[in-house]
């Protein structure tokens, strides 16, 4: 396995999305033909890992949204201001090219979505996600992902959870075991290949 990094950076018109291929045909369909589009309209935002030579390994996608209070565990809902709905982000999106499944960057692009959320100036209460299945779901609550008491397909992790993390510099160490550092653009980001393959059990983060 090459342990050059991925690079993970806001999607644009100039990288080639012809030749990804997760093992979703919608996901597939929705890089090659739709995501210009709704980034375009400001619908969603897309965030691509790159390899060196700029080949899109994986991508997800953000965007606002709301949770209906009354949606919530009672054990939360009881916590938040009596207001009919809490602003969110929801990742609508996530899949990993075949060529690079087994490597932990579906775990990374979670990390990383986690971290932008997180840090965003506009407030958000948790990032939501929708599993396509039932080993998505296992994916999520591994991560630390509530479902939602009426919907088990639907999950969410409270960004103060990660905001604790964030705030002690140590993010990714803890909830990806992944090395990450800064490039020059504030939209980019580096994970090395080779401490993807390491365990992601130290970042069951639990709220």
């Amino acid at each position: 396995m090459s342990k050059s990094p991925f690079r993970v950076r806001l999607l644009d018109k100039d990288l080639d999305r012809s030749d990804f291929a997760s093992n979703s045909e919608v996901l597939n369909r929705y890089l090659t033909q739709q995501v210009s589009q709704d980034v375009r309209r400001r619908i969603t935002a897309c965030f691509v890992a790159l390899t060196p030579n700029n080949r899109i390994a994986g991508y997800y996608t953000l965007a606002s949204t709301s949770l209906l209070l009354g949606d919530l565990p009672v054990s939360i809902s009881k916590k938040l201001p009596r207001y009919p709905s809490v602003p969110a982000v929801r990742m609508g999106r996530l899949a990993v090219d075949k060529d690079f499944e087994g490597q932990g960057l579906g775990s990374a692009l979670l990390a990383d979505a986690l971290y932008r959320a997180s840090n965003s100036e506009i407030a958000a209460y948790a990032l939501v996600v929708d599993a396509k299945d039932i080993a998505a779901v296992g994916f999520y609550r591994h991560h630390g992902f509530i479902a939602l008491p009426d919907s088990a397909r639907t999950l969410f992790l409270p960004l103060q959870t990660v905001a604790k993390l964030v705030t002690q510099a140590d993010f990714l160490r803890a909830v990806a075991a992944t090395n990450w550092e800064e490039e020059a653009s504030a939209e980019a980001r580096v994970w090395d290949e080779a401490d993807l393959s390491s365990s992601l059990d130290p970042w069951a983060l639990k709220p």
